[in-house]
């Protein structure tokens, strides 16, 4: 039987689609990327909707040896079905012998998925306009007070990177949320914990080629020089 093959619709500054090109990457597991361009309104197309419901991005498409189509429109579902598809690759939850450390990598990810993301994504943004507020100041008192909560969580589980010294689940949703909340203006140097963490990770090249800088849809005056 052959391997599977992964298709990833994504766009270039998603941070949940940064998630997974950084998993895809750290497993080593080839995958072709289709690209959405969110400003522009494809996610919400007739087409994309027909392929994810919720018109985001990114999603992960499996195709089979056989032919069979599975699709995953979420991306910490999406991660935590590679892991489950391919165990023999990078594990990106401590070892089922530390459950303790299990839940903290969970529980820093939530924080992430659950806590900043949502309320911080485009669609927010437009609505935060439309109501006649400034969504960049939105973005980014939400973004210090999250992160700040991340900061004492992951301050006493930190190694090199979030949980000991592997990078984690926590991880892949914490650093593509640095570059957001970078852009937002955020001092990441007041979260010392989290500025060592995000440092180190930039280093790897999972994470190197994962970044928004380096993506096929990435504009020109963007790109990593």
């Amino acid at each position: 039987m052959s391997d599977p093959t992964y298709t990833i619709y994504s766009y270039f500054r998603s941070s949940c689609s940064a998630r997974l090109r950084i998993v895809l990457n750290l497993k080593g597991i080839d995958y072709d990327m289709k690209t959405v361009n969110l400003l522009k309104g494809d996610h919400l197309s007739s087409e994309h909707k027909a392929r994810n419901p919720t018109a985001t991005v990114p999603l992960l498409v499996h195709t089979s040896s056989n032919g069979n189509i599975f699709k995953i429109g979420q991306s910490v579902a999406a991660i935590e079905y590679l892991e489950e598809v391919h165990p023999q690759s990078y594990h990106i939850l401590p070892p089922t012998s530390n459950p303790e450390a299990r839940a903290i990598t969970r529980t820093l990810a939530g924080i992430i998925a659950c806590d900043l993301q949502p309320v911080t994504n485009m669609k927010v943004m437009k609505r935060v306009r439309a109501l006649g507020a400034s969504a960049e100041q939105w973005n980014k008192e939400i973004m210090t007070e999250v992160l700040g909560a991340y900061e004492a969580v992951v301050k006493d589980w930190a190694g090199q990177y979030s949980v000991g010294d592997d990078i984690t689940l926590a991880d892949v949703c914490l650093l593509p949320a640095v570059w957001g909340a970078q852009r937002y203006g955020v001092d990441i140097d007041t979260f010392p914990t989290i500025a060592k963490i995000s440092e180190n990770l930039s280093k790897h090249p999972a994470v190197i080629k994962a970044h928004w800088q380096n993506q096929p849809d990435t504009p020109e005056e963007l790109r990593a020089k």
